[in-house]
């Protein structure tokens, strides 16, 4: 049965998953950006910003396993943009340039509505009648592969609050940020445990998966 995965979120020692104050300039937060310096080092990274070269290994291994077996993604309009309320016009056409990382469709999360989004190998859709909804179009979409759930950190935490994630692989980073956003705590992972914990040098990878109750 397709699952709802979420990959690759990096959270600080002190446990912030995005810096404070986002803005175009900052979208993770300042120092949110240090949180991915893992990632960046691996060749699977790296490809994701067509750079050549790169890490294997393990943390190369957590980064590929991200995009296995995807087939749509669900994000927050935090992630794709800096935009907020209303939209002005539709100039912003997300981070990625003209050809988004993703390769599939993307249901983007919004409480306004704006015209479906084609690019190259990749179509925005924004969905503002809630996180549901959104699942529901993403799984037709995937066609009998899993849903990948990208941010932000307040997208990820609904969908935990709900019970919808059915896994998710977190990634301690090596870093302090003092303040931010927080991903774990609170009702946010009731119901699931700590399946697997790989550490490595440069980050430690836990896997969090549905509690079987035993």
């Amino acid at each position: 049965m397709p699952k709802l995965r979420v990959h690759n979120v990096s959270v600080s020692l002190d446990g912030f998953a995005a810096g404070p104050a986002q803005d175009l300039k900052n979208p993770l937060g300042v120092g949110g950006e240090d949180l991915h310096t893992w990632m960046f080092r691996t060749r699977t990274g790296r490809a994701m910003f067509g750079q050549e070269g790169g890490d294997e290994g393990v943390d190369d291994d957590f980064v590929r396993a991200g995009d296995e077996n995807i087939g749509a993604t669900v994000m927050g309009r935090n992630m794709f943009g800096p935009v907020r309320g209303p939209w002005p016009d539709e100039s912003w056409r997300g981070w990625w340039g003209d050809e988004p990382p993703y390769h599939h469709d993307v249901f983007v999360l919004s409480h306004h509505p704006r015209a479906d989004l084609p690019m190259r190998g990749t179509t925005f859709h924004f969905v503002t009648d809630g996180i549901e909804a959104a699942l529901e179009r993403a799984f037709a979409a995937a066609g009998g592969r899993d849903v990948r759930l990208g941010g932000g950190v307040a997208t990820i935490r609904q969908y935990l609050r709900a019970g919808l994630v059915d896994e998710m692989h977190v990634v301690v980073a090596p870093v302090l940020l003092g303040t931010g956003e927080r991903l774990l705590g609170g009702d946010a992972t009731a119901g699931y445990e700590v399946v697997e914990f790989v550490p490595t040098d440069r980050a430690a990878h836990y896997r969090f998966a549905r509690s079987t109750g035993d």
